[in-house]
């Protein structure tokens, strides 16, 4: 892997950050254009994320599919996570569907869920979907499952190499007065998790968010990082070129992605921290609208597979969702993407049920 790679991994992750933040519903209808890699009698749409990712399941995933299966896939490219739903939502709504099975963000499946846009799936006919790691099935209040663990990736700890000789060990360096004027941070609450991180470093964990008494005791908390934040940052190569030249020389980033600058010869590293890195991902929804069901099915089943996740863990970069003891790779491969640290998971239910007040706090206490 490249430069380039790195890149569009970025790119990617982008589009993942846009469904959370609720970005991009002006691009519901831009779509690209749909790759049909074989034809046979039996089909199915996918929906994935753009650019080189869905270049890399072009190549080196869906292929092996159809041999394996005889369905042929027709990827189809997706725009931003909320945009994606919307256009599911109103396609479903005149019995059509743009993919049958798609790639969709956290929040995003839970505001499919409310609206009953996702088809339960059933694990009865999914036997491999029994190798995933607990949280990466995603389940209707009633206990259907309304999506299965497509992809995951970390957030981690980085750190300039020459300014830190020594790696940092705990997300505690944020509030460090050591690290005065010297982080980047992401911009977004819905997209940096640090209320999550501040959760689990100082609060005893993400619990401590149930209420909006603990919420606001973590917005104060995290306040106090204000003064060793340089750039709070959207565009993700901003910070990634001043992490590499020292300029801003520790924040928070893509694990995968510092990897790559690092096996490039940039003076950079990526730590888990004591605390677990942030661990974000995808599920597959199969669309209330599709008629293909029982494709669905084997396609979800079959990307369940040990050897599946290795595979995009080799060729796309994702870190696998299913258990560490299944996987065939090797311990450098393994940590090129994950960790068997304990991670800080997402607090997905709060971007849903309280967006506009976290967005408001947001501004008010962290980066106005």
């Amino acid at each position: 892997m490249n430069k380039r790679i790195a890149k569009s991994g970025i790119s990617r992750r982008s589009l993942m950050a846009a469904g959370l933040a609720g970005a991009g519903v002006a691009a519901a209808g831009a779509l690209a254009m749909p790759t049909v890699l074989r034809a046979q009698d039996r089909s199915l749409k996918v929906g994935v994320y753009g650019g080189y990712f869905k270049d890399s399941f072009d190549k080196h995933i869906f292929p092996e599919f159809t041999k394996a299966t005889g369905i042929a896939v027709e990827s189809v490219a997706e725009p931003t996570g909320e945009a994606w739903l919307v256009q599911l939502e109103q396609a479903a709504k005149a019995g059509r569907a743009p993919a049958d099975v798609s790639m969709m963000s956290q929040v995003a499946m839970l505001k499919g869920q409310a609206i009953n846009l996702w088809t339960a799936l059933d694990r009865n006919r999914m036997p491999n979907s029994e190798n995933l790691i607990g949280e990466f099935v995603n389940s209707y209040p009633d206990g259907r499952v309304a999506g299965i663990g497509a992809v995951a990736w970390y957030i981690t700890l980085v750190s300039n190499t020459e300014a830190y000789p020594e790696a940092p060990t705990s997300w505690a360096a944020l509030w460090d007065g050591a690290n005065q004027d010297k982080l980047g941070l992401l911009a977004l609450v819905s997209n940096s998790f640090l209320l999550e991180v501040t959760a689990k470093t100082y609060m005893g964990g993400t619990d401590a968010l149930d209420s909006e008494e603990g919420l606001l005791k973590a917005f104060d908390k995290l306040a106090e990082v204000k003064s060793n934040v340089r750039l709070w940052y959207r565009d993700e190569a901003q910070f990634e070129q001043a992490l590499k030249s020292g300029e801003i020389p520790m924040g928070q980033y893509y694990h995968d992605v510092t990897g790559l600058a690092a096996a490039d010869g940039h003076p950079v590293r990526s730590t888990f921290p004591k605390e677990g890195g942030i661990l974000d991902s995808g599920c597959w929804a199969l669309s209330r609208a599709s008629k293909k069901s029982d494709e669905a099915h084997i396609f979800i089943d079959y990307m369940s597979q040990p050897s599946i996740q290795a595979t995009m863990s080799r060729k796309v970069g994702t870190a696998p969702t299913v258990k560490r003891d299944l996987l065939d790779l090797t311990g450098d491969e393994f940590a090129s993407v994950s960790s068997e640290i304990d991670p800080i998971i997402p607090r997905y239910d709060l971007y849903q049920t309280k967006s506009d007040w976290l967005n408001q706090k947001w501004t008010e206490l962290i980066v106005g």
